[in-house]
């Protein structure tokens, strides 16, 4: 199967995190590299980005994308899995597009969360519109609003019995 690669789109919320999981177990039952993939771009934008070039700055928040895929896996798996390989992208540029980008083959399945009743999901739309591969979709779970926030703020060690 060379060449061929489950790519999954991260951005840290649930549906993303259950599109992880789901991506994991795929790249594992299937025998591909799985390609973990993070949008980013500076928060001003493109256009005063490219005015007031600053390579710190930009060097900084792909930083802090890059640390947002890593804590991804951390609350999806417990860790990067060992026993699949696994590559970590953060590519700046619009979600869509770089998923699009990235998952280019036939041979490629990509998979994207989607939030339940979620009526606007661009990311979602643009992949199934213009991907050149399979496209998974995975339903994020039903969650009230507030204990999402709650769950945010629970850590894996509040879960360790001493």
């Amino acid at each position: 199967m060379t060449g061929e690669r489950v790519v999954v789109g991260v951005s840290g919320s649930l549906a993303s995190l259950a599109a992880l999981r789901t991506a994991v177990t795929e790249a594992r039952d299937s025998g591909r590299e799985l390609t973990a993939v993070i949008a980013w771009d500076n928060p001003e934008g493109r256009a005063l980005s490219a005015r007031n070039c600053n390579h710190g700055w930009t060097a900084k928040w792909r930083e802090q994308a890059r640390g947002r895929l890593d804590q991804a896996f951390d609350e999806a798996l417990g860790g990067t899995p060992a026993d699949v390989p696994v590559r970590k992208l953060a590519v700046r540029g619009k979600p869509g597009r770089v998923l699009c980008a990235v998952a280019n083959a036939e041979g490629h399945v990509l998979v994207v969360g989607a939030r339940s009743k979620a009526r606007w999901a661009p990311v979602r739309l643009y992949v199934r519109g213009h991907a050149r591969c399979q496209v998974l979709t995975v339903p994020g779970l039903m969650t009230p609003k507030r204990a999402v926030r709650e769950l945010r703020r629970v850590a894996a060690q509040d879960f360790i019995r001493l």
